[in-house]
């Protein structure tokens, strides 16, 4: 921790700095997430696979290796209460919830003595959770990849909006791949970023490097919102497949069956293929330590030169 100055979100997860990797279905296992904890940036477990005893082994071999690590329960998604239990007597010190109401979740993680963040795209969401004794919030606006709130609300306006409301740490989520990113997150309210499309394109990602280079080859304007008259809401790479979802406004139900093989197959047509605009920001395949050391750098820089105007008080 010499390096750096602790903050709220260092002292909650134990990481050397503040860049949290986000939990992507299938993807965030072991390998990634490792390599991300072992840079200095907080893996996460993802459970929203549903491969319940997969990802408990998974969890297992991180604690074996020593590293801080989170696991992520999607509420919604979860069958049973096994991974809750599991987590709960596992000895995993930091989880974060999403997809649903948490409040169910909050007294027996924290009974299991786990700090507790709950992902919200709304300022209301963010003061229910801060109400019912959430330990930090990570605010997903709409610029990020994956699974979306359809009333689209920026990272940029929904930090100042949830910092305005509560006081407890929040991780940025949405918009942000670098350290450019991570200073406007702070000057905004932010304690750490959560990175997931820049996590995806990374050289330890376990996806197919068709997704890599679709990831890297796109401008800002890749990517649609789907399905907001529905459920569920996703930003996705533009494709032929998503071309025809959007100009239909619908999805169907199934669209999402074939999204292993986008994964792991690089069929990049099987079905929507989730990334955020970050994918404009992309243009090649790094390392997680790359990826992190790059973050931290840049983010110093450019606080550094903001520090200094602000000591001579100028513009």
């Amino acid at each position: 921790m010499s390096e750096t100055t602790m903050n709220r979100v260092l002292a909650h997860t134990g990481a050397r700095y503040p860049i949290v990797q986000a939990p992507m279905g299938w993807i965030a296992r072991y390998p990634l997430a490792s390599a991300v904890s072992r840079a200095g940036g907080l893996g996460i477990i993802e459970t929203s696979s549903g491969e319940t005893e997969t990802c408990k082994a998974e969890i297992r071999k991180m604690a074996e290796a020593g590293l801080p690590f989170g696991v992520n329960l999607p509420i919604m998604f979860l069958r049973d209460d096994s991974m809750l239990k599991f987590v709960c007597e596992s000895g995993v010190k930091f989880v974060t919830t999403s997809a649903g109401s948490p409040a169910k979740f909050i007294g027996p993680l924290k009974d299991a003595g786990i700090v507790v963040y709950h992902a919200v795209p709304t300022v209301d969401a963010a003061v229910k959770c801060a109400e019912a004794g959430i330990d930090g919030l990570v605010v997903e606006g709409a610029e990020g990849g994956g699974f979306k709130n359809p009333e689209e609300v920026s990272t940029l306006v929904l930090l100042q909006a949830i910092r305005a409301r509560v006081d407890v740490p929040l991780i940025a989520a949405g918009g942000i791949c670098d350290g450019r990113g991570m200073a406007a997150a702070f000057a905004l309210g932010a304690e750490a970023i959560q990175m997931g499309t820049r996590f995806v394109s990374s050289a330890e990602s376990p996806v197919h490097e068709n997704y890599k280079a679709a990831i890297t080859g796109s401008k800002e304007t890749g990517t649609w919102i789907l399905n907001k008259k529905s459920s569920p809401c996703i930003r996705a790479l533009k494709s032929e497949r998503t071309k025809t979802i959007h100009d239909e406004g619908l999805m169907p139900p199934d669209a999402l069956k074939g999204i292993l093989g986008v994964y792991f197959g690089g069929d990049m047509e099987a079905a929507p293929a989730l990334a955020g605009q970050t994918v404009g920001l992309i243009d090649e395949v790094k390392t997680a330590k790359q990826i992190i050391d790059e973050t931290v750098s840049q983010f110093h820089d450019i606080t550094g030169r903001l520090g200094a105007l602000a000591a001579k008080r100028g513009f």
